[in-house]
């Protein structure tokens, strides 16, 4: 998909994913050619210098879905391939050299929107990582990967096939999805999390905060017992139809999590994918008591429009969330990149949301 050149294409970094998802491009490669200025001494110069490794236990050997990878050494460079997974990293204490722009800037725009989500800008400070993917490209730029000198690369909540991951297992040690993940995008949260804890080192410091937040959810759903008599569904506005997400993808993970029964015929047709798009004679399966809308002003206003988004009862009744993607608070961001990060702000700001309305 190309990139739209407008301010709007930072809200859509999901339905980049969504396209590259789908898309059967296969993964380029141009892994030593000339490489021109030095994307780590750029990366260095843009920050306080290679960051200490966190403490940690090594060496470790981490099973994925491409097979086993060993970290002999505490990592100091760490490159974040995965569209969410330089979260992770930096709530270990890691800061990456490279990452994945999740929300492609609009031309000229700095600081990178992505180091300054509320959730991760104290984490990021002053450091700039270097881009190394934008969301809707068939793959990673491995010359720029191999010319920051990783010596580690995390690709876990990623689309990366085989043949990518055995290109980028070339230029360092690479940790792909978990082994038991079926499909993209697929596994828990809490997965993804203990899954890039353990490649630093740190599983147990993963664990303990995988914890913190599945007790904050806990502490969500004894505040609001009410939600549980209500069945709901997260949905955004995609294609000029209405994209509901499954209850196994993260956003519907945060939904039943708090306490809200998911509507899961969404799953069945699905077929094993993260969403799935409705035709108008399906619009009876997001027929809930509650529902969640992620999107941006312009495309929460064309939903608005759609007389069978707003012939349902939760639309007439009020019980409906807009949550703004990238826009405003940027809660529909927090909600859609599920990390350790930003999962604390989304779970406050879903519950005051449902307050609201």
């Amino acid at each position: 998909m190309l990139l739209q050149q407008t301010a709007r294409m930072n809200s859509r970094w999901w339905r980049r994913r969504l396209a590259a998802a789908l898309s059967a491009a296969a993964l380029g490669v141009g892994l030593l050619a000339g490489c021109g200025s030095d994307p780590a001494d750029k990366a260095d110069r843009k920050s306080d210098g290679t960051a200490p490794a966190a403490a940690g236990t090594f060496p470790v050997t981490v099973d994925h879905a491409f097979g086993s990878t060993k970290v002999a050494k505490a990592p100091r460079r760490v490159v974040s391939v995965g569209y969410t997974d330089d979260q992770a990293v930096l709530a270990l204490g890691t800061k990456p050299v490279g990452m994945v722009d999740q929300y492609p800037n609009p031309p000229g725009t700095s600081p990178d929107v992505n180091t300054q989500w509320p959730w991760v800008k104290d984490k990021w400070g002053d450091t700039r990582p270097e881009v190394v993917m934008s969301n809707g490209d068939t793959g990673p730029n491995y010359e720029k990967i191999a010319a920051l000198r990783p010596d580690l690369i995390i690709a876990v909540y990623s689309e990366i096939d085989q043949a990518a991951y055995d290109k980028l297992s070339k230029i360092a040690p690479t940790v792909g999805r978990t082994k038991a993940e079926k499909e993209p995008f697929s596994a828990p949260w809490q997965d993804n999390a203990v899954h890039i804890a353990k490649a630093l080192g740190q599983e147990a410091k993963g664990a303990e905060l995988v914890k913190g937040i599945e007790d904050k959810l806990d502490a969500a759903k004894k505040a609001h017992p009410e939600f549980a008599n209500q069945t709901a569904v997260a949905l955004s506005w995609y294609k000029d139809a209405a994209a509901p997400f499954t209850s196994t993808d993260v956003r519907g993970r945060l939904v039943t999590g708090t306490g809200f029964t998911y509507q899961t015929e969404i799953d069945k047709i699905a077929g094993g994918k993260f969403y799935t798009t409705l035709s108008p004679e399906r619009m009876d399966l997001i027929d809930v008591d509650r529902i969640f809308v992620i999107n941006d002003k312009a495309d929460t206003e064309a939903l608005k429009k759609f007389e069978l988004f707003a012939n349902l009862p939760a639309v007439k009744n009020g019980k409906v969330s807009y949550l703004l993607d990238s826009e405003g608070p940027a809660v529909g961001a927090a909600m859609s990149q599920g990390t350790l990060l930003s999962l604390p702000y989304a779970i406050d700001e879903l519950v005051k949301s449902v307050g609201q309305v």
